[in-house]
């Protein structure tokens, strides 16, 4: 079976619906309470078991008892923990989400600041069947070893560059970028999203992409700046959406999809998780993709 070999932050998320997000210091009620896995690759790992993909995450989590449900929820899912190291003596990542009635969010995220940055311990070499590797921005140095492996392999290297990458090496080293305009903006010191492509194109051969949401996706296609709409879908929780996209797009890059057909492929990913309440417990399966696509066609 075709998979994906992640690596990344997996948390720990309560997520309380709220009707506005708060603006004082004062008591509120939650309509609603999810307590879910979360954290960027983590969410991608299981929308890719999701959707039929093997996927292995490698991630850094404390001998808790908060790591021991996060691996517990992760391997429920499907997806392989054997490369989740355990630290002794620190916290799991955590984080307290908000969710208003318009389905935006608010994040509050702890991770600890002692957990060590060593990769030694990461194999060397890719699981086999990973035909595609993805990470996030969360492990710069872990990030940078995975990505080489997949360069090693010859196989789809995608960095989720939801946050300015914390290595320099980090865009040039993967095949395939797709940015958060925050994370694009930061990085290209352009705020037009167009421009921001453009000028980190000039550093190298990497394709680029930026996710806007329900504006959809701009990408570089035989060197200049596509866009492909987003699916128009009622948002009840948007936590989670960009990780199930990046999980899609990954998944579909591995299994031989261009890089058009696998964002058309990815956004309906997230669009169906943006009418769900509850992080990526919201994730959908392969068959609901199928069944999305062929009702909806085009995006738009």
């Amino acid at each position: 079976m075709t998979g994906v070999f992640c690596l990344g932050i997996s948390t720990l998320d309560y997520v309380y619906s709220v009707e506005t997000m708060p603006t004082r210091g004062e008591k509120y009620r939650s309509k609603g309470l999810a307590v879910v896995g979360g954290g960027c690759a983590g969410n991608a790992s299981v929308a890719i078991a999701r959707l039929g993909g093997c996927c292995w995450l490698a991630t850094r989590l404390a001998d808790d008892l908060t790591g021991d449900q996060i691996v517990a929820d992760l391997a429920g899912e499907g997806v392989d923990t054997r490369f989740a190291r355990r630290v002794p003596g620190l916290r799991s990542p955590v984080s307290a989400i908000l969710v208003d009635a318009q389905g935006e969010r608010m994040v509050i995220s702890y991770s600890d600041p002692e957990m060590p940055e060593d990769t030694d311990w990461l194999p060397t070499a890719l699981p086999d069947g990973a035909r595609a590797v993805l990470t996030d921005t969360r492990w710069g140095e872990g990030a940078l070893a995975a990505l080489r492996l997949a360069r090693q392999a010859g196989v789809p290297g995608v960095l989720d560059g939801d946050r300015k990458p914390p290595h320099p090496d980090l865009v040039g080293t993967a095949s395939h970028v797709a940015f958060s305009a925050q994370a694009l903006r930061e990085l290209s010191g352009e705020d037009d999203p167009r421009a921001g492509l453009i000028r980190i194109a000039r550093e190298g051969p990497t394709w680029l992409a930026v996710t806007l949401g329900q504006e959809g996706v701009l990408f570089l296609e035989d060197g200049a700046v596509a866009h492909m709409p987003a699916f128009s879908v009622e948002a009840v929780d948007t936590l989670g959406a960009g990780d199930v996209w990046h999980g899609a797009f990954a998944l579909a890059l591995a299994e031989g999809q261009g890089e058009r057909s696998a964002i058309r492929f990815a956004s309906a990913a997230a669009a169906i998780k943006c009418t769900r309440f509850g992080g990526r417990a919201g994730a959908p399966r392969r068959a609901e993709i199928e069944a999305f696509l062929q009702d909806r066609g085009a995006p738009g």
